[in-house]
């Protein structure tokens, strides 16, 4: 288990002095914490204590992270999930926990294992048992995939890739400023991970969806998202409505995958703050 950095543990702390419902908010691949500065402020203003983990190794800034690739080779899936089981474990509320693409799947499996109080997964990533491979996917996917090499390396996204997977909905100038400010290398060896899950019975790529200990959950979708499509987030949807807890699913219209950090993102931070009002 990666051990919790001190930025991570001062946030930790500030939660649980603060007496306030805690928000874990979990980045996806190739982005950092920085990815949620907007929603961090939006939801300690809103009355939550915001706690922001990394994944373990990630560099503190998205320039060392562009001058260093290989400081993300080591990151697995199933070691991720577990470190931020570990900081959601030493929070003395029970946090609602919010995730974005791979984040989102992590948000899921954090879920399984009934530590949360509300879930949000947005544009989560397939894990085992999603079946939808929509060309768009495996377009995005394929910048790590079609080298088998990259799974011991970190891979970052040339801008052309960035405005195709996460900002295809936005204009040409906006995309690029997105790429300057979070873009960075992701792991490949978790990308590979996912994209093996359903042949891999002892895949990382997993999430619990029967814990009746889950807690309410909302997945989030985008209609115009090339990295995690809607046949995806309602899939996801579709394995976790079966659990007895409160599963919901919201899908927005003319946005990307880009929607939690673009222009728009309080609009989409403003519809997982309703749903996490209700609940904690």
């Amino acid at each position: 288990m990666a051990p919790i950095t001190s930025r991570e543990q001062q946030q930790i702390d500030q939660a649980n002095a603060s007496d306030r419902t805690p928000v874990v908010l979990i980045h996806g691949l190739w982005l950092l914490p920085n990815s949620w500065d907007n929603w961090a402020g939006f939801f300690e203003e809103a009355g939550y204590a915001a706690v922001v983990p990394g994944w373990p190794g990630d560099p503190e800034s998205v320039e060392e992270a562009k001058a260093n690739p290989d400081l993300f080779a080591r990151q697995t899936l199933g070691g991720t999930a577990g470190h931020y089981a570990d900081v959601v474990g030493k929070l003395t509320k029970k946090p609602a926990v919010i995730g974005h693409s791979f984040g989102g799947m992590l948000a899921q499996n954090v879920a399984g294992r009934g530590i949360a109080a509300a879930t949000v997964s947005i544009s989560p990533a397939p894990y085992r048992g999603i079946l939808p491979l929509p060309f768009s996917a495996l377009k995005v996917a394929s910048v790590v995939l079609k080298n088998p090499a990259n799974r011991k390396r970190g891979v970052g996204l040339t801008l052309e890739q960035f405005r195709y997977g996460f900002g295809n909905a936005v204009s040409e100038g906006e995309s690029r400023q997105l790429y300057d400010a979070y873009s960075v290398p992701g792991p490949g060896q978790s990308l590979f991970q996912a994209a093996t899950a359903n042949f891999n019975p002892g895949t990382e790529a997993k999430v619990d969806t029967k814990n009746p200990e889950r807690g309410p959950m909302l997945i989030v979708g985008a209609d115009k998202d090339h990295t995690v499509p809607w046949a995806i987030a309602n899939a996801s949807y579709k394995q976790q409505r079966k659990n007895p807890g409160i599963t919901e699913i919201t899908k927005f219209t003319g946005r990307g995958h880009s929607l939690t950090i673009d222009a728009g993102w309080r609009e989409v931070a403003d519809t997982a703050l309703q749903f996490i009002k209700r609940f904690a």
